[in-house]
């Protein structure tokens, strides 16, 4: 029986369920013009008092860390139902294709690696794989451009990145709106689709809006594992710091205890960089060798179609000998 100290409490829970920005059970994905939603490419301010803008600030102003019960409820709700949405959005289109590229955040849109990765992206979608990543600027975005230009010319795709060229980071004047004038000038050929996975914990690194749908998480963990635990089809590491270094042993410490019953594919995409400036590789090989990791799948190539060939010809499910 429900006192009516209980029934106060339900109505405050619920009073304040409907005063925060954001929905509290969404029922799908966010797309681009949802999260971007009151944003002027032509006025970038506009980020500030766009829904993504005001979600973020009402994040920091409540409490990152220590905000008060009723608010931790209402994002513990979003994130359950983001995760179901999640889970939907990859069932209906094959989680065995879903393909992982992680990588830094600081990564140039004039770096010639983040071409790379763009083409990478375009070509895994072009074969039917849907790229996820954490849906920030850098690597990140580099494997959404890349999904979104799928369907058209090599040519085109450099015009894109030319044209995101002038804001090289996500600290450079410009680079949202940079993205919006691709799309505009780019729209898509095709139905294909991509998963950014972002935070509001990185609130300051605005999302890509180059992901056709997007998973916004407040609690950076389950993002985090959600990412990791999703890419059936494979991971590639692009070269990252501390949050690539991170997901690196967690996908590791996944694939030796079969957590998913199966070893997915981790490839490490430059080798001087996974060899001598983050020689994690070699520590990788290592623990291999001395049986302290099982069951882990490595690989390691400057070439994408070696990461193309390795992930067409991996079978999801299939256990390692």
């Amino acid at each position: 029986m429900i006192t009516n100290t209980g029934l106060n409490q339900l109505k405050e829970i619920i009073d304040y369920m409907d005063k925060v920005p954001y929905c509290v059970t969404p029922k799908t994905l966010y797309c681009p013009k949802q999260l971007y939603d009151g944003f002027d490419p032509c006025r970038e301010q506009t980020y500030q008092t766009c829904y993504d803008g005001i979600v973020y600030h009402n994040y920091k102003a409540s409490g990152v860390q220590n905000a008060p019960a009723y608010e931790l409820l209402a994002r513990g709700l979003h994130d359950n139902r983001m995760l179901a949405a999640l889970n939907q959005f990859l069932d209906s289109h094959g989680r065995n294709a879903t393909i992982g590229i992680m990588g830094g955040h600081a990564l140039a849109r004039t770096d010639a690696t983040y071409r790379q990765i763009a083409l990478l992206g375009k070509r895994l979608t072009e074969q039917g794989f849907v790229m996820l990543s954490g849906g920030g600027p850098g690597a990140m975005e580099a494997t959404h451009l890349g999904a979104w230009m799928a369907g058209r010319s090599n040519q085109q795709l450099d015009q894109a990145i030319e044209m995101l060229s002038p804001s090289p980071t996500f600290n450079d004047e410009g680079w949202l709106s940079t993205a919006f004038d691709v799309i505009s000038t780019f729209p898509q050929v095709s139905d294909y689709h991509s998963v950014g996975v972002p935070t509001w914990v990185y609130g300051h690194e605005p999302s890509t809006p180059f992901a056709t749908h997007i998973a916004k998480f407040f609690d950076n963990s389950v993002r985090e594992d959600s990412i990791l635990t999703l890419a059936y089809g494979g991971l590639v590491y692009a070269p990252g710091s501390a949050g690539t270094m991170q997901e690196i042993f967690q996908e590791a410490v996944q694939n030796h205890y079969l957590s998913m019953g199966f070893a997915s594919p981790m490839i490490f995409f430059g080798e001087h960089y996974w060899t001598q400036e983050m020689p994690v590789y070699p520590l990788l090989q290592q623990l291999m060798t001395t049986g302290r990791y099982k069951n882990l799948l490595l690989s390691i190539t400057d070439d994408i179609d070696d990461i193309i060939h390795t992930l067409n010809h991996f079978t999801p499910g299939h256990r390692p000998e």
